[in-house]
C-alpha cells in the first residue's frame, strides 16, 4: 500500500522547505498532500544566508496547497512535514492545525520539523515536553519554553521525532524521514 505524507504550511513559506520534501516525497512515491488554511496557491520566500548578521527574505515560487486544514483527517496520513519560513508563525493560530500535529505525536507516527517549523508546535508544547529536537536558533527560546532541550546541531532524530535546523539540512533530514516512513 501507497505511504500517505501531509505537508502543513501557509504563505511565506520557506520555498526549499516545502519544494525540497515534498519532491522528495514523490520521487519515493509517497502520495503527498500540501495542506494550509484554505486551498490556494501559496506564496514561498526565499530565505538566504549572506552578508547580513540574519537571513535575507525574497519572493518564491508560488506552490499549490490542494486541501484546507479543515477538510484534513490525519489518521489517512503516514508522516508529517512541517516547514518553516514565515508561515508558522501565522498557521499555528488556526484552529484546526493543533489536532492535525497532535495526531501524530500521539500515534508516534514519523515528524518532520524544520527551522522555524517549531513555532507550529507551540500552542501543543506539551507533545514535545521532554523531547530533543533542533530548529533555527532564533527559535531556541521558544523551543526550550515548550519544555523540550535545543540540540545543537544541523539535524537531531528524538524518536519519531526528526527536526533540522534550516534548508541546507534537509537532505540528512528527508533521508531519516522517508526511513522512517517506509519502515510503518
Amino acid at each position: 500500500m501507497m505511504s500517505k505524507v501531509l505537508i502543513v504550511t501557509g504563505d511565506a513559506v520557506e520555498a526549499l522547505e516545502v519544494y525540497y520534501p515534498y519532491f522528495r516525497c514523490l520521487e519515493e512515491g509517497f502520495d503527498t498532500d500540501i495542506a494550509a488554511p484554505h486551498q490556494k496557491k501559496l506564496n514561498t520566500v526565499v530565505h538566504d544566508f549572506e552578508d547580513w548578521e540574519t537571513y535575507t527574505e525574497k519572493r518564491g515560487y508560488m506552490i499549490d496547497a490542494n486541501i484546507a486544514f479543515a477538510d484534513v483527517t490525519p489518521e489517512d496520513y503516514d508522516g508529517i512535514i512541517i516547514p518553516g519560513g514565515r508561515a508558522p508563525e501565522h498557521i499555528r493560530l488556526d484552529e484546526h492545525l493543533p489536532g492535525i500535529v497532535s495526531h501524530f505525536f500521539e500515534a508516534d507516527k514519523p515528524i518532520a520539523v524544520v527551522c522555524h517549523g517549531s513555532q507550529v508546535l507551540t500552542p501543543i508544547a506539551d507533545v514535545v515536553k521532554g523531547r530533543k529536537m533542533t530548529a533555527y536558533q532564533a527559535c531556541k527560546p521558544e523551543v526550550e519554553r515548550m519544555g523540550a532541550e535545543y540540540v545543537n546541531e544541523m539535524d537531531y532524530v528524538d524518536k519519531n521525532l526528526v527536526s533540522g535546523h534550516a534548508w541546507p539540512d534537509l537532505p540528512a533530514l528527508m533521508k531519516e524521514f522517508v526511513k522512517q516512513v517506509k519502515e510503518r
